[in-house]
């Protein structure tokens, strides 16, 4: 079983920064190619990055290109979203996922996602 556990959720001001990392447990996590999400209550789950299992092939929700970048330490076991220039609107519960067999060109889709962690909220105020 895989195990995944988000943290570095918070409440910040407009234009601050926050690091969420997710920490992976269970098999090999260097094979699996992991994205973050994130969801307002009463909304649609929605993409916001991908990495590939090597960390050489990344992906981002057009809104959040240029402020968000999405990384993986797989020695640690952990992956990590920078995310700079925060606006309110990128309030919501922020989720990792992770695919042990996702097909190129569908990494955007929640249902190709194996695993999931609990969230963990991020709030930037105005």
């Amino acid at each position: 079983q895989v195990q995944l556990v988000e943290s570095g959720g918070g409440l910040v001001q407009a234009g601050g920064s926050l690091r969420l990392s997710c920490a992976t447990s269970g098999r090999t996590f260097s094979s699996y190619a992991m994205a973050w999400f994130r969801q307002v209550p009463g909304q649609e789950r929605e993409f916001v990055a991908a990495i590939s299992w090597s960390g050489g092939s990344t992906y981002y929700k057009d809104s959040v290109k240029g402020r968000f970048t999405i990384s993986r330490d797989n020695p640690k076991n952990t992956m990590y979203l920078q995310m700079n220039s925060l606006k309110p609107e990128d309030t919501a519960i922020y989720y990792c996922a992770a695919s042990s067999s996702l097909y190129s060109g569908r990494h955007y889709l929640s249902n190709e996602y194996d695993y999931w962690g609990q969230g963990t909220q991020v709030t930037v105020s105005s």
